[in-house]
């Protein structure tokens, strides 16, 4: 909800010192009066952690609107841009950005309440969406990322660690632990080594196992 004391600002960025803002500043002025509220910065945009985007979140309060030119101004990963969206949403803050029309209705049109609602049903709708595109993009750099380890190895390329050495007798044992035949205690007391170390080592094994390195060579633990 707008309140008279409420302030417009704006965000700019670019992903260098040389690069120019002033195309983003010029898209921004027919909505945020002064100049000054507008935020830049010229830095990646690959996290959040940058001097002109912390300073605006310090600035803004409770019915404040922010105007961003286009989403990949204000960053990277989508993941994290729905965790800064939500961090506005609950601080009462409105964002609207220029290449979104969802986000540039005119909420004044509307009587206070139903402008409450709208306000909040976008802020949702922008957070899911980008919620599922976050999640439709990891998996598919899992799918390439899984489709081009196997194409590799089809093709004899080792993938992993340089691989550990565990006893002669470790795979054995850890298939023995794993159908019960045998305790973690009891191998933890046969290889004198700590719990930690103990599960430790068998994400290490299952890990070469993954990528094609199961096999065991003598060696210390």
């Amino acid at each position: 909800m707008q309140y008279k004391e409420s302030k417009i600002f704006g965000y700019v960025r670019v992903s260098s010192k040389d690069q120019n803002l002033n195309r983003q500043i010029d898209s921004l002025r027919q909505f945020v009066p002064n100049e000054r509220d507008i935020f830049a910065d010229k830095v990646s945009g690959k996290d959040f952690f940058r001097p002109k985007y912390q300073a605006l979140k310090n600035s803004v309060r409770h019915g404040d609107t922010i105007y961003i030119h286009e989403m990949e101004r204000l960053g990277r990963n989508k993941r994290e841009i729905k965790e800064e969206l939500e961090f506005f949403k609950e601080s009462g803050v409105i964002v609207r950005i220029l290449n979104l029309p969802t986000t540039m209705i005119d909420y004044n049109q509307f009587d206070s309440k139903l402008q409450q609602t709208l306000m909040e049903m976008v802020n949702n709708i922008l957070i899911e969406v980008l919620a599922t595109m976050a999640e439709t993009e990891r998996d598919n750099i899992r799918k390439r990322q899984r489709e081009g380890i196997d194409s590799a190895k089809r093709r004899g390329t080792k993938f992993g660690r340089p691989k550990k050495d565990f006893p002669a007798s470790w795979r054995d044992d850890v298939l023995a632990w794993k159908t019960k035949k045998i305790t973690a205690v009891a191998l933890m007391r046969k290889y004198q080594i700590a719990s930690s170390t103990f599960y430790k080592k068998v994400k290490e094994y299952e890990y070469q196992e993954s990528c094609g390195k199961g096999y065991m060579t003598r060696g210390r633990m």
